[in-house]
C-alpha cells in the first residue's frame, strides 16, 4: 500500500522522477484553469445565465463572504489567492473518486508548497497594506523583545499549517486503503464518501486559516481616541 503519491514512478532516468505527486498536480491546474476559461468565457450579465455561471457566483459569493467574515476589509482583494488555494484542495480531494487517481495532497511536498504560498503572501499583503515599515514594525510589538518569538511564531505556523492538511490527507487515504483490504466493499464506499467531506472541510480550514494570517498582517492598529477634557 502507499503512503503517498510520490512512492508511483511514472518515468525515471538517473535521479529525475516524474512520478504521480508532479502529473496529477499539473493535471490538476490545466483541468482548472481549462475550466475557468470555459465558464467565464461566456458570461452574461442579463437575467439570463447558465448554469455553470450560476455555480460560478456561488462559489466565487460563498468565499468572498467567509474572507470578509474573517476580518479582512476588502475580500475581493484576497479573492484570486485564497479562493484559488481552496479550489485546488478541494478539486484535489473531489477527484479521489476516479480510479488509479491519488490526490497530490497526500504528498508533503505539495502541502509543504502550498503553505510556503502563505508564508509568502502573508508578508506581501501585511506591506501591500501597511508599507514596509509598518509590517516590519508588528514583529516588535507589543516590545522589541517579542521580536524573535514573532518569527518564529511566522515559521512554525507555517510548517503547521504543511503538517496538518498532510497528516490529515494521508491518514484519511491509509483508513481507506486499509479498509479496502480487510473489510467487505460496501463498508469502503461509505469511508470514501466521508473521505471526500473530510477533504471539503480540509480545505474550507486551509483556507481560512491562510486568511486568518493574511488578516493579522494587514491589520492596522489605529491611535486609540483621548478622552475630551
Amino acid at each position: 500500500m502507499r503512503l503517498s503519491p510520490d512512492q508511483m514512478i511514472f518515468w525515471q532516468h538517473g535521479f529525475l522522477k516524474l512520478n504521480a505527486t508532479i502529473v496529477f498536480t499539473w493535471g490538476l491546474m490545466l483541468v482548472l484553469v481549462v475550466g475557468s476559461q470555459l465558464i467565464t468565457r461566456t458570461l452574461s450579465t442579463g437575467l439570463k445565465r447558465s448554469r455553470w455561471q450560476n455555480l460560478l457566483e456561488i462559489v466565487v459569493t460563498a468565499i468572498e463572504k467567509q474572507i470578509e467574515d474573517v476580518g479582512l476589509r476588502h475580500p475581493r482583494r484576497y479573492l484570486g489567492f485564497l479562493g484559488t488555494l481552496f479550489l485546488f484542495v478541494a478539486t484535489a480531494n473531489l477527484c479521489t473518486i476516479l480510479p488509479g487517481y491519488e490526490p497530490p495532497t497526500a504528498s508533503l511536498s505539495t502541502t509543504a508548497a502550498l503553505a510556503l504560498c502563505v508564508f509568502v503572501a502573508v508578508p506581501f499583503f501585511g506591506i501591500e497594506e501597511q508599507g514596509v515599515g509598518g509590517y516590519l514594525k508588528s514583529y516588535a510589538e507589543p516590545t522589541v523583545i517579542m521580536l524573535p518569538f514573532n518569527v518564529i511564531s511566522e515559521l512554525s505556523r507555517t510548517l503547521a499549517l504543511a503538517v496538518r492538511l498532510f497528516g490529515n490527507m494521508m491518514s484519511g487515504a491509509m483508513i481507506i486503503g486499509i479498509l479496502l483490504t480487510i473489510t467487505p466493499f460496501l463498508f469502503p464506499i461509505v469511508m470514501t464518501t466521508l473521505g471526500l467531506l473530510t477533504g471539503m472541510v480540509q480545505a474550507y480550514i486551509f483556507s481560512i486559516l491562510a486568511a486568518v494570517y493574511i488578516a493579522a498582517a494587514t491589520r492596522v492598529r489605529r491611535p486609540e481616541p483621548r478622552p475630551e477634557d
